[in-house]
């Protein structure tokens, strides 16, 4: 998998991008993306605890992604100019201010202004990230490979984030729920970013990649006369709200249903395992996967499990279905990111990347507060119901997708 890879970045650089190196870059995702998602798990049940109902708890997740639609073009653009530590540092500094400011102050407005710094950071760094691993690939199958084992971070984080901060809230007080247990998870949160830092300072630049002279300013818009980007886009963004539905609800179902904070971790996070589970299988046979039939295998899938998820009556078979959909929905990123770099040009990747982030995290801005009124109305569990319709419908649509 790296022979081709270390070849290209020592010719580029110097420096041997070996299995190490990645795995460097993948810890570093892990870590500053773990800040979010604990906060993003702590948060809503601290708001739930001091009397919030699903409306505010809407509002706030929907934070999470709003700076991230602000930032992701500019950021997108930063990074295809400045590489990757820069984008990063910035990055952690941010992501490390919102999870002390919790600490610091854990009432119901600094938690809304450490979901915009969290999520932000976390966009940030994830575009400089990916355009860094993007970059050094050769070929369709390092693509689907590289971006496979890239994208174990994020779904590492969505366990250690959560069930870390789970495990703090309930024992780290004098009793479970108490503001010291939440106060020891923002402390704790608060410090992934800096590990962050520690992991990609050393990594060298690749040279930046330039547009050929005398052309017109190329708009970041443009990249949508593309057909194939903007399908990929649409599809991306029905398999997100597949991630968005099942964040937002599980906790709502499960303080329904008196499960404990870190009960309620521990189902997030056997989904964040399912999903770390099948990217470490996807390079294996990478050279084997069509993007398309991937993806749209992946969300009749979802529409399947999301049709049965509200129904299950323990949390036992609740983290059952957690894993069937971790499964099903890990397979995706690999995928989605290997077109995404093959259909758009090398200069402009970090844009393209910036438009993805920019129209998922749109979408998590709108869908937590569409969510949380309209669960008042057809309760938690008619979301699942409505989101697994809607993606088993654009399956057909990525059929249709291709480099």
């Amino acid at each position: 998998m790296t022979a081709p890879l270390a070849a290209q970045d020592a010719a580029a650089d110097g420096e041997p991008a070996t299995l190490r190196t990645l795995a460097r870059l993948i810890a570093a995702q892990v870590c500053i993306h773990a800040a979010m998602t604990g906060l993003r798990m702590a948060a809503p049940l601290l708001a739930l605890q001091h009397g919030y109902g699903p409306a505010a708890v809407g509002f706030l997740l929907a934070l999470f992604a709003l700076s991230q639609v602000f930032l992701a073009l500019p950021a997108g653009r930063y990074a295809d100019r400045h590489g990757l530590r820069r984008p990063v540092r910035l990055a952690v500094v941010a992501a490390s201010l919102g999870a002390a400011g919790a600490l610091a102050l854990p009432v119901f407005a600094m938690l809304c202004v450490g979901a915009l710094l969290t999520g932000g950071a976390t966009g940030v760094a994830t575009i400089a990230l990916q355009r860094h691993v993007g970059r050094a690939a050769q070929g369709a199958a390092q693509l689907r490979s590289l971006f496979s084992w890239l994208a174990i971070g994020p779904a590492v984080a969505n366990f250690l984030g959560p069930f870390s901060a789970g495990l703090l809230i309930d024992h780290a007080g004098s009793q479970a729920g108490s503001l010291t247990g939440f106060r020891a998870s923002f402390a704790l949160l608060a410090l992934f970013p800096l590990l962050t830092w520690l992991l990609v300072r050393t990594a060298r630049e690749l040279p930046p990649v330039l547009a050929a002279a005398g052309g017109p300013r190329a708009s970041a818009w443009d990249l949508l006369a593309d057909e194939r980007f903007r399908r990929l886009l649409l599809v991306n963004w029905l398999l997100s709200s597949c991630w968005d539905v099942h964040t937002f609800v599980v906790p709502l179902l499960g303080h329904e249903r008196g499960l404990s904070a870190s009960v309620i971790g521990t189902i997030l996070g056997a989904f964040a395992v399912a999903a770390a589970l099948v990217r470490v299988l996807i390079p294996l046979v990478a050279g084997h996967l069509r993007e398309a039939s991937v993806v749209a295998g992946a969300m009749v899938a979802a529409a399947a499990l999301f049709g049965v998820y509200p129904l299950l009556p323990t949390a036992l078979l609740m983290g059952a279905c957690s894993v069937l959909l971790g499964l099903a929905l890990g397979s995706v990123q690999p995928m989605v990111m290997s077109l995404l770099h093959q259909i758009t040009p090398a200069h402009r990747h970090g844009e393209a990347l910036g438009l993805r982030v920019m129209a998922i995290n749109g979408s998590s801005v709108a869908m937590p507060l569409l969510f949380g009124s309209v669960g008042t109305v057809i309760g938690v569990g008619g979301l699942f119901w409505v989101v697994g319709a809607l993606v088993g419908v654009g399956s057909g649509m990525a059929r249709r997708l291709r480099a």
